[in-house]
């Protein structure tokens, strides 16, 4: 029995996919729940598992062709044969005609007489200019790809963020010996009793929630002409993907510990490379973080992730020489940017909310104590 392979309901508002990659090919045998095709939206990319064991039939939709929810885009026999085509029978090959001997020079017919040239013109005939052709370039030299939609998306918001708001970015440094220390000094620790390493990013979603509870515009949005400020902290992460950029969002982060944070990444990260981050996981955050240190970024201007209203970008950490005590001292020094929606928030906020990460940054105790 022949079944329809349909693209499912992969989220509330999602009505056109992309479909990705095919792991089974026409004719190929398939087990109960085995995945045979990837599903691609402007957010996630979902698996689509066989229903039933069985052959994989025609393939309807190619990888990269657009499809729509409930569309039929293969065919899977749940009898598990294949149906191949009968093979016809083999032609009868008629036997060759006996080859008519080529003619002897004496049989050879004759030639046609050579009729003289005709005479030329007196006057030339004018001669065209050649018009340049316009050369593509050689076959290889390109290569097009049409964007996955999660590209696509990607590319919508940010042009929204930029259009929609009024965005500027304000910077700062932070010393980060005294956090380097600590972690160096808890890290065994930590990492038997949690087994996750103690990373730099829970100290800077704690320092973050700390700052945004300072100054609650950078967790608040725009709707219409309301200002609506968030009494909870939801933190995306933004992490690098397999098709791209996504930001999971860590739910009431205010509430969780140093472990709970660097396992909750860990695992985010583990699972945007297989591009298996859920819908729901990358909504409803009230402000992000973005680490472009990881990748070797000194310095960058984040674009907020709408409807948020800020966003800190990381960076780099690097040994350079700052004043200290009135002293020229090494130290490893990172810069931090906020990029925000000036519309609700103020340069002095801006530059109070990133102080006060520096601050804590730089004294980790006042994480414990609030100040």
């Amino acid at each position: 029995m022949a079944l329809e392979l349909k693209v499912p309901t992969v989220g509330e508002s999602i009505t056109e996919v992309q479909i990705g990659r095919w792991h089974k090919s026409e004719g190929d045998s398939v087990a109960k729940d085995e995945t045979i095709v990837e599903i691609e939206t402007d957010k996630v990319t979902v698996e689509l598992p066989a229903p039933v064991a069985g052959t994989i039939g025609k393939i309807i939709k190619k990888t990269g062709e657009a499809a729509a929810v409930g569309d039929v885009i293969g065919m899977l026999d749940a009898n598990g044969s294949a149906s191949t085509p009968a093979q016809a029978p083999p032609k009868s090959v008629p036997a060759p005609s006996p080859t008519k001997p080529a003619p002897t020079a004496k049989e050879a017919p004759p030639s046609a007489p050579v009729k003289p040239a005709a005479a030329a013109p007196t006057t030339a005939a004018p001669i065209k200019p050649q018009v340049a052709v316009e050369r593509t370039p050689p076959a290889g030299d390109e290569e097009i790809i049409p964007m996955t939609p999660l590209r696509r998306r990607i590319a919508e918001r940010l042009v929204e963020a930029q259009h929609s708001a009024a965005l500027l970015t304000t910077f700062n440094e932070v010393d980060m010996s005294a956090v380097m220390a600590l972690r160096a000094q808890l890290q065994e620790a930590f990492q038997a009793a949690h087994q996750v390493k103690l990373g730099f990013m829970s100290f800077f979603v704690k320092a973050a929630i700390h700052a945004l509870k300072l100054v609650p515009q950078v967790n608040s949005e725009i709707r219409g002409t309301d200002v609506i400020y968030k009494n909870h902290y939801d933190i995306g992460i933004a992490i690098g993907g397999g098709k791209g950029l996504v930001v999971p969002v860590l739910r009431r982060a205010e509430r969780m510990s140093f472990a709970e944070i660097e396992k909750s990444i860990a695992e985010f990260a583990a699972r945007a490379k297989e591009n298996k981050i859920a819908l729901e996981e990358l909504q409803g955050g009230t402000f992000t973080i973005s680490n472009g240190g990881v990748y070797g970024s000194l310095l960058s201007t984040p674009i907020v992730n709408p409807p948020q209203s800020g966003i800190l970008g990381l960076h780099a950490i690097q040994d350079r020489p700052i004043a200290k005590d009135k002293q020229v001292v090494i130290r490893p020094m990172m810069y931090m940017a906020l990029t925000y929606d000036h519309r609700v928030i103020d340069g002095r906020e801006a530059v109070t909310f990133l102080k006060s990460i520096k601050e804590v940054i730089e004294e980790p105790a006042r994480m414990l104590v609030e100040v």
